[in-house]
């Protein structure tokens, strides 16, 4: 069974950067698919990826993440100030973040306006 897992970005937003990432990386290693509003700030994704890295094992191989921002490119100057205004205050609630444990996520494609997350059967894996 495949299980999603929202996170609103108020959940995560008075968490400390370790909290964060200790929280979204205990999600997916639950076997979780976890969609977070917003994304973590660019060293958060890094030290996220380097939590992961070491404590990859038998059980768990590892995440598979992606950040959709469509509103990124589109918008015009004055929009990108007030985006970058908004988020500074209250934090990068633009956009999505999916994070998926890599045994269950079989590939993630992206594209500037979708993410498209392919799954593959944990039971036919194990055989």
């Amino acid at each position: 069974m495949l299980t999603l897992q929202i996170v609103p970005y108020g959940e995560i937003a008075s968490l400390s950067s370790l909290g964060r990432i200790r929280k979204l990386l205990n999600i997916a290693k639950e076997n979780k698919i976890v969609l977070l509003q917003g994304r973590l700030k660019k060293e958060e994704e890094a030290e996220l990826i380097k939590a992961t890295m070491e404590e990859i094992n038998a059980d768990f191989k590892g995440i598979e993440l992606a950040v959709i921002n469509p509103e990124e490119k589109k918008a015009a100057m004055f929009d990108k100030v007030k985006v970058g205004l908004a988020n500074a205050l209250l934090g990068d609630r633009q956009g999505l973040t999916v994070i998926g444990p890599a045994n269950i996520v079989k590939e993630i494609k992206k594209d500037p306006d979708k993410i498209q997350l392919f799954t593959q059967d944990l039971k036919k894996k194990k055989r």
